[in-house]
This record gives C-alpha cells, structure tokens and sequence, in this order.
C-alpha cells in the first residue's frame, strides 16, 4: 500500500490542468490531426486497427507465431526452470564477455544458420538499427528496397547516410542506382511483411559483388519456415558465404522477444562498442535465453510444421485467387488483402470480424497512402475446418466488400495493358538521393 502522503499526491486532479493535457501547438496539432482528422472524419470514430473482440472461437490470423511454439510444453518447462532458479544479473551486454549462456547461444544461432558467428540484440528493431548505424557512415548511400521494413530506414537515419530507393524486388533497378551513386549498403527482405512477397536474393548477391557492395537481407519472416531445418532462404540459396550481414526479429517463428544479425566475429566486437542499441540497453534475461536455446532445437526439428504451412499457404492462396481476390502479389505465409482506402478497409475488416475472423489491419504509414489492406498471416496450427471456414467468409463478403473496386483488383485489371515498370517508373524514385523514411516505406513498423 502507499503510504499516507503518497496517496494525497496521487489523488487525480483537474484533468484539464494536468501538464500532461496541456500540450503546446506543435504537439496538440500533430494530436488533433490524428484524433479528429482520421479517427473522428476519417474513421468515423471507430479505431481502424481494433474493431470487435474476438470471442472464444474466433479465428486469428494476426499471429505471427509461424511454427506454434508459444504452447508447446517443453519450451515452457525450459524457461521456468531458469525462472526459478534466479540468480539473473541485468547490465548492459557490452560487458559481457566469455563463455556465458548468451554467447554460447549466439554460436549455435550462427552454426544452424551458416555463418561464422552472430550476436542477439534486444529486439529485430534494435538489431536492424544497430547493424545499419554500425556499417553506413555519414552521406554512405544506403539502398533499400521501397518494402523493406521500416526498422531498416531509421538504422540508415540514425547513420547519417544517404537513404535510396529503388523498386520492390527490381535488381537491375537497384543496380542502376548503385551506378550512379557509388558502392553502398543494399538492404532487402527475404520474405516481405506486407504481402508475402519473396526478395530474388541470387540476384541480388551478384549485384552486391559486381559494384562492391555491402547486402544486408532480413529473414524475420523466412528463419524457422524456409531453408534445411528452418535456417531460412539464404541457408536454402547457398548464399550464406556470399551475404555479408542477415538480421531477424526472434518474435516471429522463435516467438520470443529479441532479435538476431550474423557476422564475423571481429565485427561482433566493434559492433558491441559502436551500436548504440547494444551499448545503451540491458542485456536478455536467463529465461529468455533458455527459451531461445530450447526453441531452436525445436525448430530444427519441424520439418513436419514447415511442410504444413507450405501446404496450408498453396491452399489459400489458390482458393482466394479462385474467389477473386488478387494475391498475386506474394507467395508465402503472409497474405494482403488490399482494399484501397481507409474506409474501405474498416468495411472488410467489419465483414471478417462480424463471422469470427481476425487480421491485422495495415495502413499509412505503414502502406503507402489509399492501399490500406488487412494482413492475413497463416500459421501451422491452422485446421483444416478453420481453413475452411476462412475461405468460406472470403467467398461469402465479397459483394458486401465491393471487392471489384479495391485497388488491388483495379491493378489486376488494367496488368495486361500496364507499360514496363521502367516505363512508369515514378520520377521521384529514379532521381531521389535522400527519401524520408515515412514517404518510402511501405512495410509494416512491427514487421
């Protein structure tokens, strides 16, 4: 309990006159723009990304737990067992040296993956931020693909370098643009979080090597579904050798909270003395060392979850291609439904969550503005009657939806009489030298 005192200060007072609630112009404006232009007009009131609660027989297609380990009894056992042990030391991991749990996972992260050594930062946020902090000096020329996930353009602010985009997947736009700045950093996603869409990392690695480039892939949507024992695409490519830094976010198929890169070890060092969100935050806990080291050695062994999801993936996509919907976008475990607008979104999002099915709604800034879309991501532990019943719901909405008039089905239509990408290429993404973060991405803030 608190004492006396401290219960009369914490008595609430006049809202209104709160310091909290008495904001100046250049924050109650951006508050405002929020609150009444988006909510209140644009949304009409009702919060885009929430909506219903789920019941106890909703489907949810928001997890990003690929493999189903968040339940699985011996993973739960191997954390609490170090959970009641105690004994944890929290400081920073910049001091932490020697064969310790941390350092020893590190190793068998880097050996399932192929590569020489790695280091565990405290989130895929924190890893992708440090990495490109750690490896683009000022005004170096960063070039990331216009989906890469938005954790990869704040590392190229926080370097000071030069962001430059160039077109989803487009290699040989890439390398354009690397001809006529100079040799850099080429950042991709292996497995993009918006639609699923696979990076042609062959491609990719030849244009690195042929301009000197340094390529930097995250595989927080491929490690532990794709590649030999889930060690991801560019396990599965033979690339390893050839990829000079992979990064992941371990809350995904690892389902826990950190994050991955790996590296030479001369490089873990100096990265330990120059990332700032290494030298300036806490270190994991034992217990979630212990449940990255036990997932792992689960995940090594999945194979049969991995072949359902590939299975579970084909199937939806197929069938969702068949209702109409155009998915054509992507290929994996991740599937957009992009209806355009805003408002058209909130009205397939209530079409789902009004018969029990539950995504993730994706909107600016994390898509590019009026391709707003809900997110479906599939996951192992999906049955059969569930699947269906989603399909089911698909084929059932698609009037109530308007679903000839998303965007997504506009683009479908007019494919066939579309000119070359390098034809309608926009001026703004050839010429750009230094993009804003928040007018190029087009991924999720969340992966």
């Amino acid at each position: 309990m608190l004492p006396q005192d401290d219960k009369a200060s914490a008595l609430p007072t006049d809202s209104a006159n709160r310091a909290e609630n008495r904001m100046p112009a250049f924050v109650s404006t951006r508050l405002n723009g929020h609150y009444v232009d988006r909510v209140e007009k644009l949304w009409g009131g009702d919060h885009l990304l929430h909506g219903m609660t789920p019941g106890a027989d909703a489907i949810h297609l928001s997890n990003n737990d690929y493999l189903c380990l968040l339940h699985e009894p011996e993973l739960l056992k191997a954390q609490s067992r170090v959970l009641l042990g105690g004994g944890d030391i929290l400081m920073s991991g910049v001091f932490m040296h020697g064969d310790t749990p941390q350092a020893r996972l590190e190793k068998k992260l880097a050996n399932f993956m192929g590569a020489e050594d790695g280091l565990i930062s405290q989130s895929g946020w924190c890893a992708n931020i440090g990495l490109l902090q750690s490896i683009a000096g000022p005004d170096a020329p960063v070039y990331l693909d216009m989906m890469a996930h938005v954790s990869l353009w704040e590392g190229a602010h926080a370097a000071n370098a030069r962001s430059i985009p160039f077109m989803h997947n487009d290699a040989v736009h890439a390398e354009r643009q690397i001809n006529k700045h100079g040799p850099g950093v080429i950042v991709v996603d292996s497995v993009y979080s918006i639609n699923g869409s696979v990076c042609p990392l062959e491609a990719f690695v030849e244009v690195a090597e042929r301009t000197g480039s340094i390529l930097v892939v995250d595989e927080s949507h491929s490690l532990g579904t794709h590649g030999p024992h889930g060690a991801g695409l560019v396990a599965e490519l033979g690339l390893s050798d050839r990829v000079h830094f992979r990064t992941a976010s371990l809350a995904k198929t690892f389902a826990g909270r950190a994050g991955f890169i790996t590296c030479s070890t001369r490089f873990k060092g100096y990265f330990f003395s120059e990332a700032r969100p290494a030298v300036f935050s806490s270190c994991l806990l034992q217990h979630e060392i212990a449940w990255f080291d036990a997932a792992l050695d689960f995940i090594s062994q999945a194979d049969d979850r991995r072949t359902r999801l590939k299975a579970q993936t084909k199937r939806v996509r197929e069938a969702l291609t068949e209702l109409g919907y155009n998915v054509s976008d992507g290929s994996e475990q991740i599937i957009a439904l992009e209806a355009g607008t805003e408002p058209q979104t909130m009205v397939l999002r209530n079409a789902l969550q009004s018969r029990g099915v539950f995504g993730a709604v994706f909107c600016a800034p994390a898509t590019p503005k009026n391709r707003s879309l809900m997110r479906l991501t599939l996951n192992s532990g999906l049955t059969d009657i569930e699947i269906d019943r989603v399909l089911e719901v698909c084929a059932e909405i698609r009037e109530e939806v308007d679903l000839p008039n998303w965007s997504s089905s506009k683009r479908v239509r007019n494919r066939r009489t579309a000119a070359p990408a390098s034809a309608r290429m926009p001026a703004e993404v050839e010429h750009q030298d230094d993009r804003p973060v928040a007018a190029a991405q087009l991924t999720s803030a969340g992966h």
